[in-house]
């Protein structure tokens, strides 16, 4: 079938919004009409060079829709099903499945990382040539194929547009807080980067009971939203921002500290505002390649964790309804993380937009 879709063909170059050749679904996989695709960070670093990928390619990863056809031996899902989709499969059965970490699943990553389904091969084509799939998804189109291990069905009562960001940027921010860091009742957060992980990771600390959340941020306008998303505290991140922090936190350091950027010297900073005894979770996506120096000698005379949160240590099927259920309970405040919705044809103007404010998305 013919789909449209935003194809990205070298960095630093704008997606082509362009018709594509796509193959119905084989065993195993999905035929998804795409409601919603959110507009992240992660698809940008296609575009800045930062994150290396096979091209040309078809970005978007937290996506939503709902299921038109299934392929041979899809048996748990059926035509007119709402699913978010998971850009983490997981097979159940390898070492990380076994022991309770999907969002490491061995099975899956080289495909993922080649831009394949799971069988090693593409669903779309250009002209007879191969267009690859960004994150086993390709969200950034009218129509997908997926494997069927991505699509987690939810009520049809949650809006697309919120199951698109349960898809990624709230599964990763509420996840770090209640999966990865398990934040204790009356703890004390800091919260480094208030755009949509950031602020899910503020929604999550408010939902397990932390006393404190403080949101660091380089633009003042983010501060408001951060308050109303409820932190307790915003602190412009400027070269006084340490020494106001533990000001804050009793002149030791957060209990927890999320770095919700990917930039290495402010997982340096999150190391500096944990407390002994505390933990940094380095949330932010860093680019490849690049490097994060981290004092052994302080990890060890004060007793520091610092830990690494993919996915929001998210097991999927467990995670998104429980994430749904808790925006239709008024739990998490999901709605307030959409800016604008854009047109799949104005994806550029989304992207440049992006860097500007929060959360956007494609419908």
């Amino acid at each position: 079938m013919k789909i449209t879709a935003a194809v990205f063909y070298a960095p630093h170059t704008p997606f082509t919004v362009e018709s594509l050749d796509l193959q119905p679904p084989q065993a195993g996989e999905v035929l998804v009409k795409m409601a919603a695709a959110g507009v992240c960070h992660s698809d940008w670093h296609l575009m800045t060079g930062a994150t290396n990928h096979p091209l040309p390619v078809v970005p978007g990863h937290e996506g939503a829709g709902i299921v038109e056809a299934v392929g041979a031996g899809v048996t748990r899902l059926q035509p007119g099903d709402h699913v978010a989709l998971n850009w983490a499969p997981s097979c159940g059965h390898c070492f990380y499945c076994l022991r309770g970490r999907p969002s490491l699943c061995q099975t899956y990553v080289e495909p993922i990382w080649a831009g394949t389904m799971l069988d090693g091969t593409t669903r779309l084509t250009k002209n007879g040539q191969a267009v690859y799939h960004f994150s086993a998804l390709a969200c950034f189109a009218d129509y997908v194929v997926v494997p069927d291990v991505c699509c987690v069905p939810l009520p049809k009562a949650v809006p697309f547009e919120i199951a698109a960001l349960i898809g990624c940027a709230v599964t990763t921010g509420v996840g770090a807080v209640l999966n990865t860091a398990k934040v204790e009742p009356g703890s004390s957060v800091v919260v480094i980067g208030a755009g949509g992980v950031g602020l899910s990771v503020i929604m999550g600390a408010k939902l397990a009971g932390a006393a404190q959340i403080i949101a660091l941020d380089a633009h003042e306008a983010k501060g408001d939203m951060a308050l109303a998303f409820g932190a307790t505290d915003f602190l412009l991140n400027r070269p006084e921002t340490n020494d106001a922090v533990r000001g804050l936190t009793g002149g030791r350091g957060a209990d927890y500290v999320f770095e919700a950027v990917g930039i290495p010297v402010l997982q340096e900073q999150s190391l500096e505002l944990t407390r002994p005894g505390g933990t940094a979770v380095l949330v932010g996506i860093s680019p490849m390649g690049s490097g994060t120096n981290l004092p052994g000698a302080i990890l060890t005379r004060q007793e520091k964790t610092v830990t690494g949160s993919y996915y929001g240590t998210a097991n999927t099927a467990r995670d998104f309804p429980l994430y749904a259920d808790l925006y239709q309970k008024g739990k998490l405040d999901l709605d307030r993380l959409i800016s604008k919705k854009y047109p799949l044809e104005k994806i550029n103007e989304a992207y440049a937009d992006m860097l500007r404010a929060c959360k956007r998305i494609i419908s």
